[in-house]
Order: C-alpha cells, then structure tokens, then sequence
C-alpha cells in the first residue's frame, strides 16, 4: 500500500520562479491595469538585490516572495518606474505596514514613483488588506495597495484550466494543492490533468520544462506516487517528442542507474556494473545541471566524469534546493 502522507507543501519557491520567468504575464493575469500601462517594448529589470537591501535595513523579520522590477511607462511623464510585489503565503497583520514601509524605503532610494502590489496565498477568505496609514495633528500618510486573492479564484477551476495564461495554470495548481491537502489520491488525480494541459496547449518547449516545474513543487506527493506520476509524464512526453521535464529528471536518474546496472550484469563483471551506473547518473545530472544553470564550464564536467556514485547521489539531491552551482557541490 502507497504511503498516503503527503510531504509538506512549498508556495514561495515556485511562485519567485514563476513570477520572474514570466513578468508579463504575471501583470496581464493578476493586474491588467497595470499591465496595459506598462510599456512592454522597453526590457523589464528585476532588481532582486536592491530589493534585499532595502529589506535587511528594515529588519521586519520574515517574509515570502517578493520583488522588485523596473519597467517603463506608456505615457509621456514618468519613463522609468518600480513595480514592488509581493505573494503572501499566510495571513500576517503586520503585512500592510511591512508594504507601506518597503514602497517608502524603496522611493526614498530612487525618487521614482513605485507601485506595492499584493496577491495573498493565504486560506483565510475574509483577510483582504489593502491599505496601511495614520494621522496626527491634521496629517495623513499612508498607502493603498491593488490585492488579488487566490481564493477568489476557487469558483472558477475550469475557467482557469481553459484560459491560456500561464498563471491561470499556476493558480490553479494552487488551489488544488490547497484542495487536497491530506489526500494523496485526489491531488494524485489534479496533478496529472494539469500535467496533461501543458502539452495540449502547444506551448515551446521551455515554457512546458517552466512550468511543469511550478506545478512539480506546488503539488508535492509521497514518493512512490510521484514516481508513478512521472512514468505517466514520462510516456506522454514520447508520445510528442518532449524530453524529460523538471521532477521527471529524478526518475530518468533511477532510470539511469537500473540501465547501468543492466549494462554491468551483462558484462558479468561486478565492476561494470558499478560503471554502468555511475556514468547513467553522470548523464543524467550534466543534463539536469546544464538545463538548470546554462552551459557547464570545463571544470564542473570534469567534476563529474571523475566522480563517485554516492557524490553523483548527493548533488542530484541537491540540485533541487540549490541557487547556484557551487550550492549543488556543496560549496558555500
């Protein structure tokens, strides 16, 4: 019997990766206002470690996703301006004031208006901030902020399945996590109809690996179920010529070891067999590593073909947390 405990969900990962991989639709899905006065000819900037600074000063304590983005404006006054948002995973009171403060901070560094966006992640239905402010002694400062709520979104499941937004998808792999917590059956059942949906929609290559990969995180499952998963993934993708995607690259490393395995008992040489699984783990990790983080450097690929099983092991592993390369090697 499949284990049914479900490993602990993980929201901010996949929406950071999500939201910056593919900013214009983020805008179009949750703040189409804004999105029509952004001029999208002009390159967005993601400023990430401007962000971080301003954040380290405050010292509020933790947070969840956010970021901060340059962009510029359609109309003739303001060319350059700062879009600050932020996906909030769970109901927070000092949330507004903690908006309020960064949007300040972050004019006070650039003299540029910026505009604080919120989507809340949240399972309270009645949590909707979307104003900070005081007065004193006849003055008034404060900040109103647009919010969208994820769980408005929970009637309309199938709207979001046919719309061809990609944040349609992600939100709807959000509400099914939120669905089907505690049952690994049912989300089982979500995950593969969302999986299935990314190759109906005759998507690039790169926006399905993307994708999958938000849908992979959100949507946890206990361990055999996800290997049963990604077999099923794994004969979609030959069905239409896809390669491997994102979680499936895990399975193609066991797939990798048995094939190697297989390669040493035919040579009858126990040593073989040994080499047959090192080298299946070492192709499939360059792959994952390359797809990851760009082109390898000579050094890594060397790293690699000189490697043992168990280091092989231990950097798939990870791969899946890591920022960089050197967090895959263990270098900090």
């Amino acid at each position: 019997m499949e284990n049914e405990t479900l490993p602990v969900d993980d929201y901010d990962t996949p929406w950071k990766d999500a939201l910056t991989r593919y900013f214009p639709e983020f805008m179009a899905f949750y703040f189409p206002q804004a999105h029509a006065e952004i001029d999208w000819r002009q390159a967005h900037v993601f400023l990430d470690l401007e962000l971080a600074q301003v954040v380290q000063d405050a010292e509020l304590g933790k947070r969840l996703v956010d970021c901060l983005v340059q962009v510029a404006t359609r109309t003739s006054g303001e060319q350059w301006v700062y879009v600050h948002v932020e996906v909030q995973g769970q109901q927070d009171a000092d949330f507004p004031e903690r908006l309020f403060t960064y949007n300040y901070r972050l004019y006070d560094r650039y003299r540029r208006p910026v505009a604080s966006l919120a989507v809340l992640a949240d399972d309270s239905e009645h949590w909707k901030p979307t104003h900070y402010g005081y007065r004193l002694f006849g003055c008034e400062v404060g900040i109103r902020f647009p919010t969208v709520k994820i769980l408005d979104y929970a009637a309309r499941i199938e709207a979001l399945l046919a719309d061809p937004n990609p944040f349609a998808l992600v939100t709807a792999a959000h509400l099914f996590t939120r669905k089907t917590k505690g049952n690994p059956e049912e989300r089982y059942a979500a995950k593969w109809r969302l999986a299935k949906l990314l190759y109906e929609r005759h998507w690039d290559k790169q926006r399905i690996i993307d994708l999958f990969g938000v849908i992979d995180w959100l949507m946890r499952l206990p361990a055999a179920m996800e290997k049963r998963l990604l077999q099923e993934v794994y004969t979609l993708e030959r069905s239409v010529a896809m390669p491997y995607v994102t979680s499936a690259e895990r399975f193609g490393i066991e797939k990798g070891m048995q094939q190697g395995m297989q390669q040493g008992m035919q040579q009858g040489m126990q040593q073989g067999m040994q080499q047959g699984i090192r080298q299946g783990e070492a192709a499939i990790l360059q792959r994952m590593l390359a797809r990851r983080f760009g082109e390898l450097p000579d050094s890594v690929l060397a790293r690699l073909s000189n490697a043992s099983t168990e280091e092989l092991e231990a950097w798939s592993l990870n791969i899946l947390d890591a920022g960089s390369l050197d967090e895959v090697f263990g270098a900090h």
